[in-house]
């Protein structure tokens, strides 16, 4: 398990542990705290805080957060100094949190750090692998720190850089790859010595879109293919969106929210409408707009949303207001896009927030202590 951060690389800090996969239980267990409720099967938690606050002399990185973490892919969501990073770095008791308590796995962050790093694999978010060495051999070396004897550290090795994408790379001298080959090393790195829990920090930096795809697609087949359990954090909330099971959201070291992506991205009772223009209707959204409000329906234009400016929303109170749209449309001779409900965006929890306090002094203060 590697744990350097951003320090250059020492085989020395990586913990070590005799590797036997039988001697490692395959259970969920942790805290029960009445904050939040868990939203998994069964409502079993792989990670727990309660209270958990972390403060430095001029800034407070987490404060009380109290939440439960279940299986799955979860997302930590948070702006760059919300405490993201510290969360983690407490969570594998690598920092000692000022006041409240946490578990990984069942297990006291606070005296069982040296357990937790056993079943648990970090990928960093900031590069520190060492440029003069092969993924394998780098690979390698992980599994061997993490208890792995010699052949089984091998084979271990070749499965997961086939896993990530890079086996046909693997003897090149990491220095010579890409952004995207050397997060693929560091997830390689973290899955080597099989966990059952894997902290993802910002995965996809410095990725390109189809990069951050890519990342996004294998941190999904950690779990749909191994069932290890994931932890990812990311301040881009479209991509934990399409990923996530379940969603944390913090602010200021502040919990605003968590629960299911679904419970976040629930449809709503707005409808949204877009139209094709005519000869007859240059603009079509308009000629749709004002023959509904001469109907007594309010529409406002749908911005945020996919061909913003030429979509319309409103509210439905029923299978009448289709029809209504409908035979509105018809009669104005438009061709209809599309008409469907509308879904929540993660985004819509900061807009919406009154709960959210910290200013970006804060945020930029704390992300300097590693928030």
């Amino acid at each position: 398990m590697w744990t350097s951060g951003d320090a250059p690389f020492d085989p020395r800090r990586i913990p070590r542990g005799p590797y036997d996969r039988r001697r490692i239980p395959r259970r969920l267990c942790g805290l029960t705290t009445g904050v939040v409720r868990v939203t998994t099967v069964m409502y079993v938690t792989v990670i727990a805080t309660e209270s958990l606050s972390k403060r430095f002399p001029r800034v407070t990185a987490l404060d009380r957060l109290s939440v439960d973490v279940g299986p799955g892919v979860t997302g930590l969501v948070g702006a760059n100094g919300a405490g993201k990073s510290t969360l983690i770095k407490i969570l594998l008791g690598l920092s000692p949190a000022t006041e409240g308590r946490a578990e990984v796995l069942g297990l006291d962050v606070a005296t069982k750090g040296a357990a937790i790093r056993e079943r648990v694999g970090y990928m960093p978010e900031h590069d520190c692998l060492p440029p003069d060495v092969s993924a394998t051999e780098f690979v390698v070396h992980m599994a061997r720190m993490s208890g792995l004897p010699p052949t089984a550290a091998r084979e271990r090795t070749a499965d997961t850089l086939r896993h990530v994408g890079l086996y046909e790379e693997r003897y090149r001298p990491i220095g010579g790859y890409s952004t995207g080959m050397k997060q693929r090393v560091k997830l390689a790195q973290a899955l080597v010595h099989d966990p059952q829990l894997v902290f993802l920090d910002e995965p996809t930096n410095g990725l390109d879109p189809v990069g951050r795809d890519e990342m996004l697609g294998l941190i999904r087949r950690v779990h749909t293919d191994f069932g290890i359990s994931v932890l990812v954090t990311s301040h881009l909330l479209g991509e934990l969106e399409r990923t996530c099971d379940h969603v944390v959201v913090i602010d200021g070291g502040k919990l605003l929210r968590a629960s299911s992506t679904t419970d976040f991205t629930q449809t709503t009772t707005t409808l949204a409408i877009e139209v094709t223009d005519t000869d007859e209707h240059p603009d079509g959204t308009r000629a749709v707009r004002d023959a509904l409000h001469a109907r007594g329906v309010t529409v406002e234009n749908g911005g945020g949303l996919p061909g913003a400016g030429h979509v319309l929303l409103l509210t439905a109170q029923g299978e009448e207001t289709y029809d209504l749209v409908r035979d509105v449309i018809a009669d104005l001779g438009l061709g209809l896009v599309r008409m469907e409900q509308r879904r929540h965006h993660i985004s819509e929890v900061f807009r919406n927030s009154e709960t959210s306090t910290s200013s970006d002094e804060q945020r930029k203060e704390a992300a300097g202590h590693g928030g």
